[in-house]
């Protein structure tokens, strides 16, 4: 089980984590942040799953986070990225307005400064992201359209998926190609974060 302590992370990062754990928390009683059965595991289930993402990206340019609902990873890395001094400049999407709310509260109180864009993936202008990340939103083939109209052709994908990624990458390779390098997780035995580049349609 990981806690906190897993985190090679300032003091403050830490602070500003645990404020985020109990926003989260607070909301999640109102709208469906994260299922009420995994708030008890919010630290390893959803914070360091989502913080590990950082580690695995360049620390500078625009970075997008797609379908961003309770702010994993979208808010974990930007809250990361704070104590970092280069300059990473976050957008948030999500359809939902309730969880806009949330998201926009977290950025405020947390003195983030990340945008958020209540729009559709799918119809809002192409984003020309750097670095796009999306977790638990849609399958690999899904994911690879919606990097191929917001990720700049030099920029990197990362998706966190379970224990089926094997299956989807051999699906998605029906539709499209790209460069795709297995991180293992440390999270989850069976899960892997897929590290994207170079994608094009078949």
């Amino acid at each position: 089980m990981s806690d906190e302590t897993d985190l090679n992370v300032s003091r403050e990062t830490l602070e500003k984590l645990k404020a985020f754990v109990a926003l989260v928390e607070k909301w999640t009683v109102k709208i469906n942040l994260i299922s009420k059965a995994s708030i008890p595991h919010i630290w390893n289930r959803h914070i360091v799953d989502s913080a590990q993402l950082f580690e695995l990206a360049p620390k500078q340019g625009h970075w997008v986070d797609i379908g961003s609902g309770g702010g994993f990873p979208g808010v974990v890395l930007a809250i990361l990225a704070s104590e970092n001094p280069d300059p990473l400049r976050f957008t948030l999407v999500e359809s939902d307005q309730r969880k806009c709310a949330f998201l926009r509260t977290a950025s405020r109180e947390l003195d983030l400064g990340v945008t958020v864009r209540s729009e559709r993936i799918e119809s809002i202008e192409p984003l020309k992201a750097d670095i796009l990340t999306a977790r638990a939103l849609a399958d690999l083939s899904d994911l690879l359209g919606f990097a191929d109209r917001h990720l700049l052709p030099t920029g990197l994908a990362l998706f966190p998926k379970g224990a089926q990624w094997k299956k989807e990458d051999r699906e998605a390779r029906k539709l499209w190609s790209y460069d795709c390098e297995p991180v293992k997780s440390k999270t989850s035995a069976d899960a892997a974060i897929l590290s994207i580049k170079e994608i094009a349609r078949v």
